[in-house]
């Protein structure tokens, strides 16, 4: 099986944890896509998704699914989304896709976040995926001298605006050994909006795309 093979399988596999009732939290990125996909063309409705980025909204437009606003929304049961990296504490990096400020969001507002990932984002030690921050864009040089301090070559993401209007900001180099000490660390900087870190809010179920088919990791 190739890698998106391996995404669809795990996508797809997601699916059985929602029912037409729940309202949903959604995320970004290449195996969202399939979950997307798959959940639209099943036999039922949700009641609705929350959507973490404007690429997802225009999917759920596309398969129909009705998307809600998460300031009108009591209850989320589950948040659904990928990962740049995770480790087995189910801790995470994301943000590639440059939507980390609404995932961080919506995953704290659901009662459970599922990560669904091919096997080949899983990582002893988190941060050879470069970690991702959202800054206000008049706070660049002042954060960037502070990151400095913690370690890594810090780059500006060129050529993206976030949907906020900030920018990004990518650590690489930076291995991460205690998450959530750097998670406080980045978010205390000012002029910081967050930081890619899920450690604070860590995933509560871990599906797995592998060759041997999905692998199933929860909290003990």
């Amino acid at each position: 099986m190739n890698v998106n093979q391996l995404k669809k399988s795990v996508a797809l596999s997601a699916i059985n944890y929602i029912s037409f009732s729940d309202v949903i939290g959604i995320g970004t990125g290449s195996t969202i896509k399939f979950f997307i996909e798959g959940l639209g063309k099943k036999n039922f409705f949700i009641k609705g998704a929350v959507s973490s980025s404007s690429s997802t909204s225009l999917l759920l437009k596309k398969y129909k699914i009705k998307e809600l606003y998460l300031n009108d929304v009591k209850f989320l049961s589950f948040y659904i989304d990928g990962a740049d990296e995770i480790n087995m504490f189910f801790e995470m990096i994301k943000g590639g896709g440059a939507a980390l400020t609404k995932e961080k969001i919506i995953a704290k507002k659901s009662k459970k976040f599922i990560c669904i990932v091919d096997e080949f984002k899983i990582v002893n030690t988190l941060g050879f995926f470069p970690l991702p921050l959202e800054i206000i864009p008049m706070s660049y040089k002042f954060v960037k001298c502070e990151l400095k301090k913690i370690g890594g070559n810090v780059k500006l993401r060129k050529n993206i605006i976030t949907e906020h209007g900030n920018i990004i900001l990518d650590i690489f180099n930076l291995y991460i050994y205690d998450p959530y000490y750097i998670e406080n660390k980045i978010n205390s900087i000012p002029g910081v909006v967050t930081v890619g870190l899920f450690s604070l809010r860590k995933a509560d179920l871990i599906l797995i795309g592998t060759k041997n088919g999905v692998k199933i990791i929860k909290k003990i």
